[in-house]
């Protein structure tokens, strides 16, 4: 395998966990905490944009870690600071939220299987 093949590869290893992550954060903060059925009622519509936001930016993320799933929190946290419709409280109850879902993402993460490697 030549150097651009083996890039290629990493690239597309990198891919899919980045992949992975996003799918377990998904389904982590709807469907993995103690309250999440209570949790997914009391959701608003623009909770969930920003929630989807947050998910976006993550499958951008070359490399996962706790201060760059915060960070991104927090700049989503600071572009609905600005809308009318979101009420300060909620706002900081969802930053709050969101950022205590990181030990349960991170399980998640560990939880995987790795993928398989083909041997020659």
């Amino acid at each position: 395998m030549n150097k651009n093949q083996k890039k290629v590869v990493k690239e597309a290893a990198g891919l899919g966990l980045t992949a992975l992550a996003v799918a377990a954060a998904g389904t982590y903060f709807l469907y993995g905490s103690k309250n999440a059925t209570k949790n997914r009622k009391k959701v608003k519509g623009w909770m969930l944009k920003a929630k989807g936001e947050v998910l976006q930016e993550m499958e951008h993320m070359k490399d996962m870690s706790e201060g760059r799933y915060q960070d991104t929190i927090d700049a989503m946290a600071d572009r609905y600071k600005m809308l009318k419709n979101v009420d300060e409280k909620d706002l900081k109850n969802l930053v709050k939220e969101l950022k205590g879902h990181w030990k349960g993402i991170q399980k998640e993460l560990k939880a995987k299987p790795k993928a398989k490697t083909r041997r020659k």
